[in-house]
Formats: structure tokens, sequence, C-alpha cells
């Protein structure tokens, strides 16, 4: 999965995002990335809560409520910038972290990317904590949601040029790299949640 993960990025993902970036410029592609983060505040709001870090989960919603309006739909960050109001990035994989489920085997998903047992699971949970689908045909929101993920992808990439051009230059071995890169990663995304 990682081989053709990498092949999708090298003949799709990254000639979209090189040539979506020549079209949009970088402040454009940073709201639009505030923009998806604004609308997918729900599950930081849930998994804050889960947690009991209600300071944080607080924060989500006023963050939400400031973005929405002030910030024009969450193109602008002014909860950040002119209030102070951080984001407190969480999922449920870190809410099982946090009650102690172990994190189970890593592994490599088609399209999403590396991940472990116990991050899938939070995925597909933090995935049914979006409500627009509840109210809105299936058919619909599978293409809504389909399109969402490939505009976040591209733009994301495209804000990320060189994603792998730096590690695989100095890398050995570019899986065990991007292996240990996550798990590095979520294990201090992890240790945050113990710290409010």
């Amino acid at each position: 999965m990682f081989r053709f993960n990498l092949q999708l990025d090298g003949h799709v993902l990254h000639p979209l995002a090189s040539a979506y970036a020549k079209v949009l410029p970088k402040p454009g592609r940073k709201s639009v990335g505030r923009f998806f983060d604004n609308v997918s505040f729900v599950p930081r709001f849930a998994n804050n809560l889960f947690q009991l870090h209600f300071e944080y989960a607080i924060g989500e919603v006023a963050r939400f409520g400031i973005n929405t309006t002030l910030g024009v739909a969450g193109l602008f960050d002014v909860a950040d910038d002119w209030f102070g109001i951080k984001e407190h990035d969480n999922d449920f994989g870190l809410t099982l972290g946090y009650y102690g489920v172990p994190q189970g085997w890593y592994v490599v998903w088609p399209f999403l990317g590396p991940s472990t047992i116990r991050d899938t699971v939070g995925m597909a949970a933090d995935g049914a904590m979006v409500p627009w689908p509840y109210f809105a045909p299936w058919y619909l929101c599978y293409g809504v949601s389909a399109g969402q993920e490939a505009i976040e992808a591209v733009n994301y990439r495209s804000l990320h040029p060189n994603l792998f051009e730096e590690v695989d230059r100095y890398a050995i071995d570019l899986y065990g790299a991007v292996q240990d890169g996550y798990l590095q990663h979520r294990a201090a995304q992890q240790r945050e949640t113990r710290r409010p």
C-alpha cells in the first residue's frame, strides 16, 4: 500500500497540487485549509470534551463561532489573531489512547496513508461525528465527502510541495522513515492530551 500511495502522489496528487498552486496563491490556499479546519470543529470539540479538557472544548466552540462570523466562514483565523484563542487539535484515536487503549499494529491504508489500528477506529468515529451527513441523502453525502477529501488533499499537498523529497533524500528506508515519523508525531500528540 505504501508504494501505491507513493505512486498515486507522484503521478496524480503532486502534479494536481502543483497546477493548483499556480492558479491559487499561497494566502488563498492557506485560507482554504482554514475553511476546512473550521468546518471540522465538531470532532475536536467532542474529543476535548471526552478527555475532560473543558477549557479546550469551550475554546473550540468559541473559535468556530468567531471564525465562522468574523473570519468569513473560517477563511481567516480571527479567533487566534485577534483574541488569542488557539486551536487544540484532537481526535478519537487520541481519546482512545488517553483512556489506555493500545495503538495496535502500524498500517498503511490506500489513499489515507499511515495509521494504526487504534487511529483507524478513531478515524471512523470522527467521521461519524460530522453532523451534516445525518441531514442529507446518502448519495449526496458520499459525493460531497469525496469531493471535500480530494480538495483538502490537493490543498494540503500544494502547501507542502517537498513532503517526501527531503525524507527520501536522507532516508535509507523511506517506508521506515515515514513509519517512525508518523508514530513519533502521534506519541507527541498523545503526550499533549496528558497536560491540558
